[in-house]
């Protein structure tokens, strides 16, 4: 993994632990996973578990 995917992976844990994610640290997020002009299929799998887990209830997205 890259270090962009090293910072996105430890945003995401961060968001799981919390099981919250805000609308700002959503777009920091998927910010960080553009930061280097292009995501990768780490930086891709890593968004879409928080996607899913968005989706299934588990990390509840706020304003």
């Amino acid at each position: 993994m890259s270090r962009e995917s090293d910072k996105l992976l430890e945003m995401i844990q961060q968001a799981i632990e919390d099981g919250v994610v805000t609308n700002g640290e959503y777009h920091r997020i998927l910010a960080q996973a553009a930061a280097d002009g292009r995501e990768d299929p780490a930086e891709l799998a890593l968004l879409s578990n928080l996607r899913e887990l968005i989706a299934n209830g588990t990390v509840k997205r706020v304003a």
